[in-house]
């Protein structure tokens, strides 16, 4: 176990297998990052802090176990691989729309040997326009965009009775009080917000839980472009 997973570890305890497999992802992540610019984090305390342990935090909402997953804008992995490592049963689709981000995120689940993790190139826009539409048990996106865009991008993937789960830093609030007119429009309904305490950063992020309730109307999503622009 490296310097970063035993940080990690220090607040997600870990079984030895998680800990075996998520320092390799560490060291692939280190090792690659100067080439690949996969992240703009560079201690150990942020990788650990601020790329795996809020990656597990995830867990905290109970749904993920069995269930099928997209990460919508994985970048270099992030939740993807740590919930494959450690979320039991479930299968990931880890999505970028940067091919050698898919391509670190494709190389290190070769190495680990983690077989529940797939990727999928392409734009979410574009992605829910094809048999991918409600499909999937649940969506999540890390950053990203603010959450009434991201409900565009996310919700159209999500299955009648699934789940998108926003990942949101300490103004998610805030965020969700200007996504409500989307979130109703694109079929969802918030169930639940779960404040984060983020060790050692002294600092908040906000999960943001909100089922598919009804399926989402044909108009949406619309053209990037145009829900940057208009944002429902």
């Amino acid at each position: 176990m490296n310097k970063i997973i035993e940080i990690t570890n220090k607040y997600y305890p870990l079984t030895s297998s998680q800990a075996e497999k998520l320092s390799i992802i560490s060291e692939k992540l280190t090792e690659m990052n100067g080439v690949l610019n996969l992240t703009a984090l560079k201690t150990d305390e942020e990788i650990a802090i601020l790329h795996f342990f809020d990656s597990l935090t995830l867990l905290k909402t109970g749904l993920f176990t069995g269930k099928s997953i997209i990460d919508i804008g994985c970048g270099g992995g992030f939740p993807s691989l740590p919930l494959a490592v450690c979320s039991d049963k479930c299968t990931v689709t880890a999505n970028d729309s940067t091919a050698k981000k898919l391509n670190f995120v494709e190389e290190t689940v070769k190495t680990i040997g983690i077989t529940n993790l797939k990727t999928l190139f392409g734009r979410a826009e574009e992605i829910a326009r094809t048999q991918k539409r409600e499909s999937f048990d649940i969506a999540v996106a890390r950053g990203v965009a603010r959450l009434n865009i991201l409900c565009e991008l996310c919700l159209p993937l999500v299955k009648k009775g699934g789940h998108f789960v926003a990942m949101k830093g300490s103004k998610g609030a805030e965020e969700l009080e200007e996504a409500e007119k989307a979130i109703k429009a694109l079929g969802g309904k918030t169930v639940d917000i779960i404040n984060v305490d983020v060790p050692l950063f002294d600092r908040k992020h906000t999960l943001i839980v909100i089922e598919k309730v009804v399926a989402t109307s044909n108009d949406f999503p619309r053209q990037y472009a145009k829900i940057t622009k208009a944002p429902l």
